[in-house]
Order: structure tokens, then sequence, then C-alpha cells
């Protein structure tokens, strides 16, 4: 006789940690394992190999492997997967990520250190094809074209312990790597056992056990890391030679909460192996360097990008102008040229040869732009010149901090358009010059809409003519745009004006409302700024040079 008895037994376990961090709002959200309560933190991280389409880089470009996403348990699966395709070539990677799991981010940074590649943090805009895009030629062996830049890119949560993996590790000025505790989720299980026995000289002897049925008994989660789980991650903090200190970052910092490691405290904790930007892995001119970088590949037949013509949404869209949906849909947007920035010096012959400079800012705002505003005032050494700016508005990540990068040089901000009197820059033939453009500003016609006001909220003084037109409508990231204004000292009246304009309209401003709201500093027009007596003006103002005459060099005794 073989009897069967059926019992059931309360089984424990532990899920795998799952760390996260909502982008679309920046409101920290943490995930079970259970499928039925997880947040959605965006798509699942993807690679792509992607080739620099900066102008005037072929045929020798650089390339790197863009990684945008969540990281799942799945991740490095895709991610061996991605490094077989390349044969041993060691493409730096540019992550994007708000985090996730903990036990895969493990896993890629070891894959990372054993491969000996570099990482930093950043976004990558793709050029034309894209991996978001359906019916895209993409033979598998041609990368993707794209730029690479630092401005609004994030490595949260269990992100950096993907990044702590990089040779090199790099955090821009303008990138975000935040940390915070680690969410363990235990699921409980009531299990139903059937278990087969016989009796033996008396005695039962179990023959075979197997469970029945399996159902679920609930579930709870812990915000504190347990002396396993934290000795598990100093140890391999230890394997990659970071400092415990971002440990104690993780630790200190409540689940519920990120922590924005600042730049020196990155280097000091060794998580980063420079304060470079990511152009050191990526820029157009690296290839050009002796050796050449790893990362760089001749393609003599390599062509410039095309932008697709096939509509496709993509995968991570970013916030141009995003505002909450309402009952009214936005109208479709025209194609906008991207915010150039020009130096130019006033012609009028009155000024001559003491006259004023400025930088010209004209085109839609993108995510690029604080990246070029920076190199050109680097390229300057510094002068404080005012920005004479004309824009539609665009993407509110690099208003904000457009705005930022303005008000840290102290710069004077006015709304006007330049004409350029010597030729158009975009213009063909009009080749780029150590000189400045020659030009004049004109209030009649010059616009700053929507993010654009956002922008010039970070001048020092800021002033819009009366014959410029300023308009408002609501803008997403409602939250970090009000810090921002806020920041800026601009008064408090300025934001609910502004969010409660649909988006699909706009709200031009008087002069009076501009005043009232803080938005502007005075009434002038960009003339106070730029115009041709400015700089006979008792303090002389920053932005005058005096240009020797052109038989200068030729009057000056030779030297010995």
């Amino acid at each position: 006789m073989v009897p069967e008895r059926r019992s059931d037994g309360i089984r424990w376990w532990r899920g795998l940690f799952r760390l996260g961090l909502l982008a679309a709002i920046g409101l920290a959200s943490f995930a079970a394992l259970a499928k039925d309560d997880a947040p959605d933190l965006g798509p699942t991280m993807t690679f792509s190999v992607v080739r620099g389409s900066a102008p005037d880089c072929e045929p020798n470009c650089p390339e790197w492997i863009a990684a945008n996403g969540t990281i799942e348990a799945g991740t490095p699966a895709l991610f061996k997967r991605l490094l077989k395709t390349l044969g041993g070539r060691p493409l730096p990677i540019i992550v994007n990520s708000p985090g996730g799991n903990v036990d895969a981010a493990l896993q890629l940074g070891r894959m990372i250190r054993k491969n000996k590649l570099d990482i930093a943090v950043g976004v990558t805009e793709f050029s034309g094809c894209s991996p978001g895009m359906k019916n895209c030629l993409d033979d598998g062996r041609a990368p993707y074209l794209g730029i690479a830049y630092d401005s609004g890119a994030m490595c949260n949560s269990a992100c950096p312990l993907m990044f702590a993996g990089g040779i090199r590790r790099v955090v821009g000025e303008w990138a975000f790597l935040g940390v915070h505790q680690i969410t363990t989720t235990y699921h409980r299980e009531r299990l139903l056992y059937r278990t087969t026995y016989k009796i033996v000289n008396g005695r039962k002897k179990v023959v075979s056990t197997r469970i029945v049925s399996r159902t679920n008994a609930g579930s709870y989660k812990t915000y504190e890391m347990s002396k396993a789980v934290e000795k598990r991650l100093s140890a391999y903090l230890k394997e990659m030679g970071v400092e415990q200190g971002v440990l104690e970052a993780m630790k200190a910092t409540p689940a519920s909460g990120i922590h924005q490691i600042e730049p020196d405290d990155m280097l000091e904790m060794k998580l980063v192996t420079s304060l470079d930007s990511l152009d050191l892995l990526t820029g157009k001119t690296i290839c050009r360097r002796n050796p050449v970088p790893a990362n760089c590949r001749d393609m003599p037949n390599a062509k410039p990008a095309v932008v697709a013509t096939i509509e496709a949404k993509p995968t991570s869209p970013r916030p141009v102008d995003a505002a909450p949906q309402t009952a009214e849909a936005a109208p479709p947007q025209k194609q906008e040229q991207e915010m150039r920035f020009v130096l130019v010096r006033g012609s009028n012959p009155l000024c001559d040869p003491d006259c004023p400079e400025w930088i010209s800012a004209e085109g839609t705002i993108a995510t690029g732009t604080p990246d070029r505003l920076r190199e050109l005032l680097d390229n300057i050494g510094g002068r404080r010149l005012p920005i004479v700016i004309s824009s539609p508005g665009g993407d509110v990540q690099g208003a904000l901090a457009a705005g930022r990068l303005i008000r840290e040089r102290r710069l004077d901000v006015a709304v006007a358009r330049t004409d350029f009197l010597d030729c158009d820059p975009d213009a063909a033939g009009c080749a780029a010059k150590d000189a400045p453009h020659a030009g004049l500003t004109v209030d009649a016609g010059a616009e700053c809409a929507s993010a654009c006001a956002v922008m010039i909220a970070g001048g020092a003084r800021r002033l819009v003519g009366a014959a410029a037109h300023l308009s408002l409508h609501s803008l997403g990231m409602a939250d970090k745009v009000k810090a921002y204004l806020d920041e800026m000292a601009v008064g408090p009246a300025l934001f609910p004006a502004m969010q409660s304009v649909l988006y699909a309209s706009h709200r031009e401003l008087s002069q009076d409302e501009m005043e009232k709201f803080g938005l502007t500093t005075g009434r002038q027009s960009a003339d106070a700024l730029t115009g041709a007596t400015v700089c006979k003006s008792s303090p002389r103002p920053d932005n005058c040079r005096v240009l020797p005459a052109a038989n200068a060099e030729a009057e000056t005794p030779a030297k010995l």
C-alpha cells in the first residue's frame, strides 16, 4: 500500500533588487518584481552602434555604443549579443538610463570592464534613421549616424553600478548621476505538496514529493539594504576601483529620493576618472589625434546623413516644449533651423574703431544648444558679450541649461534679429572667419516664443524692445521650469501665467506685463547693448573692442 498525502506550506523568497527614477517627471518611483505593480520606467535599454555625423568629420569619424533606457534582467544578454557583432572593437558606451535591475547592472559593469570599454553619460541624437523607426534601412553592419551630448542626460539609481565598470568614466557638467537606497521585494508563496510514501518495517518512507500548485500569499518591500547586499555591493565597487563613498551616499539617501553627486565628489570617490565632457570620447576632432583613438574608423565612401522621409515615433521623445495633453490638439510644427551662435561686430561707421560686439542666437532651441553656446563662449576667452536672440522656442531642457549658462557667465540678453552686412553665415561661400561678422541689430520682426522665454530669463539684463515680440504658452517639465524661474529670481506670477495658456495657443506679453512679471529688467531695445554709441558711454561696456587700423602692422617698427 502506497498512500498519498497532501500538505501545504508557506515559502518566502527574495526578489531581485530594482532601482529606478521616472525621467519623464523627475520623481523617484520603485518597482516590485510583481508585474501587476511595476511602474513604467520607460523603454527597456537598447544598444546601437552610432557613427558621429558632425560636419567635417568624414571620412574618419568616432563611433560609439548608444545605451538608452531601463536596465532589465535581460539587458546583459542583449549587450553580449552586440559585443559579438563588433568583433572586439573597443567602442565607448554613451549611456542615458533612469536605472533598473541591480543584478543586471552589476553584470553589465563586469562585462564593460572585461572588454576594457570606456563609458560616458550622454544622449545620442540620431540623424536620419534611428532604432525606433520602422522600415528604416539598417543592414546590421552600417552604424546609425548621430551626435552625442551631455545636456540633460542621466545615469541614476542602478545605472551608476553599470557605469563603474568603465575604464575611462566621464560625466559632463550638464549630465546627472544620482544614487539612492535599493528596494528589495520579498514574495510569499503558498505551496501545495503531494507526497507519496510507503511503510517499511512499520515506518513511513517518502517515495516522492512534488509541488501540486502555487498561489501568491502576498509580498512586502524593504527600503534599506541588508548586510549581505551591502557586502556584495562593497566588494563590487572595490573590484572596480571605486571608493566606498558611493555606497555611503546610497545608504544615506532614502529610496523615495535621489542624490545627485557633484562632479568634484565623483572625482574624489573615483567614480569618474576625469572631469572631461563626453567629447573626450565622441568629439568630431578626436580622430585627428596621434595616435588615433580605437573607436575611430576610416570610411572613404561614407555619405553624409540623410534625413528619413518616413514618419515614426522615437522610442524616447525629447521634451520639445512638451506639455500635459489637453482636449485641444497642438498644430503640426514646421521645420525650423536649429539655433546657431555667431560672433558679430557692429558695422555702423559712427562707432569705428571702437565698436560693440555681440553673439547672435537665432533658430530653434535644441538639446545641443547649451553645448554650442558654451563652445563659443570658451572660444572667445571669457569675454562678456551680450546675446541677441530671436527664436520660436524649442527644447525645454535645452532652454533651461542655456539659461543657467547665461546666468553663470553673467551675460546680458536682448530680443532682436541680426542683419549681417558681409554675408549670411549659413550662405554658401560665407566661410567661417576668426574675425566676427559685420552686422546690425533690428527689433522689428524679432520673436522670443515659448521655451525662448525660459532661456532669456537667465540674462543679467533682459531687454525686449517695443518692436520685438515675446509670447508664452504652457510648457512640460513644469516642476523644473518653476524651480528654474525661482532660481533666476523672476517674479512668481510668470509661471502661472505661462501654464494657463493652452499649448496650442500663444499669449503675447506687453512691455508692461513683462516688467510686472519680472521677465525683463528694462524697456530698452537691443540698441542699449549693441548701438553705435554705446562704446562712448561711461563706464565703457565690456563688449566694446578697438580694432587696429588696416595699416597698423605695416607702421609698427620691426622687432628683432
